[in-house]
């Protein structure tokens, strides 16, 4: 199962023992059994750790999907404020981009100049 979503077995434990991941069935050797519901909620929490999400964000999100219908304004709220977080790294990397576009572009200008003094 690590291998299909990209998490160590570490890690799929430590999101058990968090509360991220919670009811996870098991088999008769004792091992997690991951059902479809399980890897959906999964994938979106690869998807908010990788942009960027904090573990205790995440947990807070965890908590206010099991508390239910209630805590939707909150969970909402919740991804609003990571949603600005991945625009503003987003700028961020644009403007490295653009950087690194212009080195480029000015050692492809110096190899060109070196070609034509040969």
């Amino acid at each position: 199962m690590s291998k299909r979503v990209g998490l160590s077995i570490d890690t799929l434990r430590y999101y058990e023992q968090i509360g991220l991941l919670v009811d996870i069935t098991r088999n008769e050797s004792g091992h997690r059994c991951y059902d479809e519901d399980d890897l959906k909620w999964l994938d979106l929490l690869i998807c908010l750790r990788t942009t960027g999400m904090s573990i205790s964000d995440m947990q807070r999100f965890a908590e206010l999907l099991r508390v239910g219908d209630e805590s939707v304004r909150e969970r909402i709220e919740l991804l609003q404020k990571h949603r600005q977080h991945m625009l503003q790294m987003i700028a961020e990397i644009e403007t490295k981009l653009a950087v690194v576009d212009g080195k480029i572009g000015h050692y492809e200008a110096k190899e060109k100049r070196l070609w034509n003094e040969r």
